[in-house]
């Protein structure tokens, strides 16, 4: 019997980009856009595996935020495959918990997560500072400073830092620890215009490495294949001085 030239065919999906050394934004959602956390215990329990599983699978966490229905992370593996794995078992961990303690069942997440890699510079610190405005843009705060469940308080203000392992072209953005906070509170809010989605949201969507044309051919080379066409250019400078 013949398959009709309409018929909906199933793609292989295609394999994920995950190689050491290489920094990596990584966004994961509720299922269905629905709460994955409820009170301030879940968002401690959900950073607590995560800084256990970053050490157990060595990957350098670099910023995080943690929204009501979903999660940004920004982290650096060390080995290859080491980030599917790290999600794979913070997501099966975390479930376990939320099923437990509020004695549902079922899937917690939107299927598989996102991610895109990140190049170095301005472009990491771009996403670092996307990642930690994101409060900001969905309303729920004015100042970063003011979401408890971000990296914000410890790139800006040297708190709970525990958690983090500085990427080197954040550490290069001032020498000085104080200093880099200071300008780092300053360089996240810089106004940012919301008039067509930025290459950063549409790499991450679309699964793209963002950074530069040098960088993303050294990543095709690596993988020997195409990972995206769009050229997306070097962040605008607006560092304060």
């Amino acid at each position: 019997m013949g398959v009709s030239p309409n018929a909906d065919i199933a793609m292989p999906r295609q394999p994920r980009i995950d190689l050491p050394g290489i920094a990596q934004h990584i966004v994961q959602r509720g299922n269905d856009r629905q709460p994955c956390f409820f009170n301030p215990a879940d968002y401690q329990r959900y950073l607590q595996d995560l800084r256990e599983l970053c050490l157990q699978h060595q990957c350098r966490l670099h910023a995080w935020v943690l929204m009501t229905n979903h999660v940004h992370l920004l982290l650096t593996p060390q080995c290859s495959g080491a980030t599917s794995v790290l999600m794979q078992c913070l997501g099966r961990r975390y479930v376990r918990y939320i099923n437990d303690r509020y004695f549902r069942t079922g899937t917690l997440w939107e299927g598989r997560y996102k991610a895109c890699m990140v190049g170095d510079d301005d472009y990491l610190l771009t996403c670092m500072r996307y990642i930690e405005l994101n409060p900001v843009r969905a309303g729920m705060v004015a100042d970063p400073a003011d979401y408890p469940w971000s990296s914000h308080h410890a790139t800006a203000h040297g708190r709970d830092a525990h958690l983090l392992q500085p990427h080197r072209s954040w550490l290069a953005f001032e020498h000085d620890p104080i200093q880099r906070q200071q300008r780092w509170r300053a360089f996240v809010m810089v106004e940012i215009t919301h008039d067509a989605p930025d290459p950063l949201r549409l790499c991450l969507q679309r699964q793209h490495p963002y950074g530069s044309d040098r960088f993303r051919a050294a990543i095709e080379a690596q993988l020997g294949r195409r990972c995206g066409s769009a050229k997306i250019g070097r962040p605008k400078k607006q560092r304060p001085e």
